[in-house]
């Protein structure tokens, strides 16, 4: 249930509800706009349906959320929700830029790797230490050792951290080392990685399932949400269908849904969405024009030799001139880069 209150209502007025509303055994979420203030009700639905709100001093209306994911929904919430990052924005006007190579391989890659997306405009460094990867031969990720490697070169450049997170277990050490935990593709129905993120502390980044609809990805949200961590991400990375041109299918669609149903900001992976160096550039326009909230992008100094996902990888020549070229994209959008 979602309770409106008037323009008018006074901090008392609000109180009382929230007072009521908590008083039956339910859970309240307040959201502040410049109009009026909306209480969120979270609990039993026999609880729910049994409450008489309309009756309040200062209640405008009451509403029935009919989706299972509440907090994620934009009739939870009208306005968009912003993201900060120690002093990094991501929503509303502002629009990210995550970039940086697939895995950490060593200081040298990942230093000039740093430099490189720094000056192209990037706010974030983007890298795996731990890797899931579909061979049980191919490069795993160097652990901890890439986290601290990691972190270094992010300072070195005044950058952010975001990087993958595997399970729960390893929540607590990345958040020693990364500004975002990111659940990737396979781990978005692991329900109890999520459960445990919604304990975390630091933004989490929600990556789009292999075959995922967006109702299962809005409830995978909604599960970090419930937990109590309010900073979610969604990144929509591509799907798996028939084509077989591409490594997945860009759905930028998804973006516009998106938007229309939560208030949670949303970027695009066109890295991981096309698989193709030469179709990153094109998506990645595409993506701000539909109005995604930002972009991570691999790159690597040496795309030749990186151990993992070099066909999709931008040099730092090709990502600078991306970066000038988008400028122009989200000053259309009315996007702040």
């Amino acid at each position: 249930m979602v309770i409106v209150m008037k323009p008018k209502a006074t901090q008392a007025d609000i109180d009382k509800v929230v007072k009521r509303v908590e008083g039956a055994g339910l859970k309240t979420h307040l959201s502040t706009g410049e109009e009026c203030t909306i209480i969120g009700v979270i609990g039993d639905k026999k609880k729910i349906a049994s409450l008489e709100m309309n009756m309040m001093e200062g209640v405008e209306k009451t509403l029935h959320i009919t989706e299972k994911y509440k907090l994620v929904s934009r009739s939870f919430k009208a306005e968009d929700t912003v993201i900060d990052v120690d002093g990094i924005k991501i929503g509303g006007k502002h629009f990210a830029v995550m970039a940086g190579p697939c895995a950490v391989e060593n200081m040298e890659q990942l230093t000039e790797a740093a430099h490189a997306v720094k000056i192209a405009g990037a706010q974030f460094l983007r890298g795996g230490a731990f890797k899931p990867r579909t061979s049980p031969y191919d490069f795993q990720g160097l652990k901890e050792e890439g986290l601290k490697l990691l972190r270094q070169a992010a300072d070195k450049e005044d950058l952010k951290v975001v990087t993958e997170v595997l399970n729960h277990d390893d929540i607590e050490l990345i958040e020693k080392y990364a500004d975002i935990l990111q659940v990737g593709a396979r781990n978005m129905h692991n329900f109890e990685l999520l459960k445990a993120l919604g304990h975390a502390h630091k933004p989490v980044m929600l990556k789009r399932g292999l075959s995922a609809t967006l109702t299962e990805w809005l409830n995978a949200a909604e599960y970090i949400m419930s937990g109590g961590n309010e900073q979610v991400i969604f990144c929509e990375r591509g799907i798996r269908t028939y084509e077989t041109y591409t490594r997945n299918t860009l759905d930028l669609s998804a973006v516009a849904a998106i938007k229309e149903l939560s208030h949670l900001p949303i970027i695009v992976d066109p890295s991981h969405g096309t698989g193709r160096r030469s179709l990153v550039a094109p998506m990645a326009k595409a993506a701000v024009a539909a109005g995604a909230d930002g972009l991570i992008i691999e790159v690597h100094p040496h795309p030749e030799v990186a151990l993992s996902d070099g066909d999709q990888s931008l040099t730092p020549q090709a990502f600078n001139e991306l970066m000038s070229s988008l400028k122009h994209f989200t000053k259309f959008m009315d996007k702040e880069l």
